[in-house]
């Protein structure tokens, strides 16, 4: 490992350089928001004298982290600081020129997560010559609820800042700022949908991938208005004056009374609590920065020039369910009830139950959601899109009856199966290297602007690529009879 330097208009950043990779981590793209800054637009990236040491990631959003079962699962470094909008950047070399890039940006239900979680290693991207940048931004109440007098949506804000950043400064890491895809997963994805969708991020970049997202999951300024006055309401003083500890504190009581269904009255009907069921803070429709729902964009032709991989995974559900005991202790009065609450009708188990003789009721449960919350959104993104490749990733894993869960695929888009984070989600389960080397290939090739390797998605043959081990295979229409009863 030896320094490498590099120098920008803000100042040089100093990096490390292992084999042919280059990495300079924790350069701030924007001011660090303090004080009342902390609920404002993001203010211009600093500048420095000399050179900035960039070998360590730096300061992560203000978060409340994972709950358990979740926190023993997913890894989370949390690191304290006031420059925590920054970002990551692994180069195969700084002083080339024309290389493609992507953007990761992380998922954690926009209140949890950072680029500094070691299964996002952009190291064997870069190694295959792709430009690898990873971003952090404004989380939870502070990056997304809509406060009067402030800005909304001041995460997503942060996001395209950070992807102006990346055009206007990628070129000295070799970067093509013509050729970036931005791709990320869960929340990540569903900030892809909407960066597609907003006129603000227009021509920052060129493709994106959505893993496992959503483009449905945008709230009403009235609404977003609601949520933001519980808030308010849960604070002792104005939110501006109030230090991150007690923003924290009222964003927990915030959260768990809209997860266990204690809300107010004038919001209980919300078009977020109608949402996915667990996120309070998403995204708002405020006639700037998002003027639509993403899918509704998208489908009037947002996308008409962007190249979209769109996938699942075929237990997404099971990360929130199979940890919790539910998939073992849910009994088919409770599954009745559960399907219910969320508008959907009971009697739609019996076809899942059907396709899965040996399923418990809980198993059917994390089928049906998984479609609901993940599959069917997918297939109307790439229903929406002008051109879209669509996947499934299958390769189960044992641990804590997981099988092919939320998150799982990342790790072998990342080609990080060796990573700290990994063994935490996978177990003692040895994971297949050749699938990681396969769909990693799949996401470098589709960055270098070639087409993926099976049928682009059309609502004749619906082909999906399904990710598996020993094997990856394309499939048409895979589960026609279920898909159809979102489809009616």
């Amino acid at each position: 490992m030896h320094a490498s330097v590099v120098a920008l208009p803000q100042g040089k950043v100093r990096g490390n350089a292992t084999g042919s990779v280059s990495a300079f981590l924790g350069i701030p793209y924007a001011a660090a928001p303090l004080g009342a800054a902390l609920f404002q637009v993001p203010g211009p990236a600093p500048s420095w004298d000399g050179e900035r040491d960039a070998t360590r990631f730096g300061p992560t959003a203000p978060q409340l982290g994972y709950a358990e079962p979740l926190s023993s699962i997913l890894h989370n470094p949390i690191i304290d600081g006031p420059e925590f909008l920054n970002l990551n950047v692994w180069t195969p070399d700084p002083t080339a020129s024309g290389l493609p890039v992507m953007v990761w940006i992380h998922g954690g239900a926009f209140r949890v997560g950072s680029s500094a979680v070691s299964v996002y290693d952009g190291h064997a991207f870069a190694r295959d010559g792709v430009v690898l940048v990873s971003i952090n931004y404004r989380l939870g109440a502070i990056g997304f609820a809509a406060i009067d007098g402030s800005p909304a949506n001041r995460g997503l804000l942060d996001q395209i800042a950070a992807l102006q950043w990346v055009r206007d400064n990628i070129a000295s890491f070799g970067g093509d700022p013509e050729r970036v895809t931005i791709f990320g997963e869960s929340a990540g994805a569903m900030s892809v949908a909407t960066l597609i969708a907003s006129p603000l991020a227009t021509g920052l970049f060129q493709r994106a991938v959505i893993q496992s997202g959503n483009g449905t999951i945008a709230s009403t300024l009235e609404d977003g208005h609601l949520v933001a006055a519980d808030f308010v309401e849960r604070l002792s003083t104005a939110p501006e004056d109030a230090g991150i500890p007690v923003l924290l504190d009222a964003e927990r009581n915030l959260v768990l009374d809209f997860m266990f269904q204690q809300l107010p009255r004038r919001w209980g009907e919300s078009s977020i609590a109608a949402g996915l069921g667990m996120m309070a803070f998403v995204p708002t429709i405020d006639g700037h920065s998002l003027t639509q729902l993403p899918l509704d964009a998208i489908a009037g032709g947002a996308a008409h020039d962007i190249p979209l991989i769109v996938g699942s995974t075929t237990d997404e559900f099971r990360l929130y369910t199979a940890p919790a005991g539910l998939t073992a202790t849910l009994t088919p009065e409770l599954l009745a009830k559960t399907l219910a609450a969320r508008g959907l009708d009971p009697a739609i188990a019996d076809i899942y139950a059907a396709n899965r003789p040996d399923a418990s009721p809980g198993d059917l449960l994390s089928a049906i959601l998984t479609d609901w919350a993940f599959r069917l959104p997918a297939v109307r993104l790439a229903e929406a899109a002008a051109t879209a490749h669509v996947y499934e990733f299958a390769w189960p894993t044992s641990h804590l009856d997981l099988r092919a869960c939320h998150a799982l695929e990342i790790a072998f888009v990342f080609d990080t199966l060796t990573a700290e984070g990994t063994p935490m989600l996978v177990g003692a389960d040895v994971p297949p290297q050749t699938l990681a080397s396969e769909m990693h290939h799949i996401w470098v090739d589709f960055a270098h602007g070639r087409t993926p390797c099976w049928a682009p998605y059309d609502a004749s043959t619906r082909t999906v690529m399904t990710f598996d081990a020993p094997r990856s295979h394309a499939v048409s229409n895979p589960r026609a009879d279920e898909l159809a009863i979102w489809l009616d």
